[in-house]
């Protein structure tokens, strides 16, 4: 429920592209993160500690990645244009593949995974936590980007959707700092 990079750029998807648009992100997110948390608890977690060049080149790409939709957040135009909705939001697929450029989601996912599973229980515990973490991801998407659609009434004019949008992509920015340090 942090407000880092997904839950600020469902945010940004409800308010811009209204809930029932944003589902497909939404569920990008949970099944990506899902599949990255599997597979780190199936030993891709490894290769970060092993070579420790993999995990610079995640943070290279993640950080250009974040830049980059910062900044189509922030030249996001209005919401509608002749009474239909400009733009799209991101799909499933780019929501999904975002969480291999996820700094956030990836530490957390390596995190998770030497906390809450054990070698020889792995059968069990890491479907249990890929279960968990999928509910929770689920909640939080779910929450965030109906927050975003129910707020875009309020930023109705084109201002304030500016502004929105540019606070938007500053905070997106900002979610960069834990991983410059």
């Amino acid at each position: 429920m942090t407000p880092g990079p997904n839950n600020l750029m469902l945010l940004a998807s409800g308010v811009n592209y209204g809930f029932s648009r944003t589902l497909p992100h939404i569920l990008g997110v949970i099944t990506g993160y899902a599949l990255l948390l599997s597979l780190v608890g199936l030993g891709l977690g490894q290769a970060f500690v092993a070579f420790p060049v993999v995990h610079f080149a995640l943070k290279v790409a993640g950080g250009g990645y974040l830049v980059w939709l910062a900044w189509k957040i922030a030249n996001s135009g209005p919401a509608y244009v002749d009474d239909v909705r400009a733009g799209r939001p991101m799909t499933f697929v780019q929501a999904a593949t975002f969480q291999w450029v996820n700094v956030k989601g990836v530490l957390l996912a390596v995190s998770a995974v030497a906390a809450f599973t054990r070698p020889e229980t792995l059968s069990t515990s890491l479907p249990g936590l890929v279960s968990v973490s999928a509910l929770a991801s689920c909640v939080s998407a779910v929450t965030w980007a109906a927050f975003g659609a129910g707020l875009s009434r309020f930023l109705s004019s084109p201002g304030a959707l500016r502004s929105f949008n540019i606070a938007m992509a500053l905070l997106l920015l900002a979610s960069l700092w834990p991983m410059l340090r």
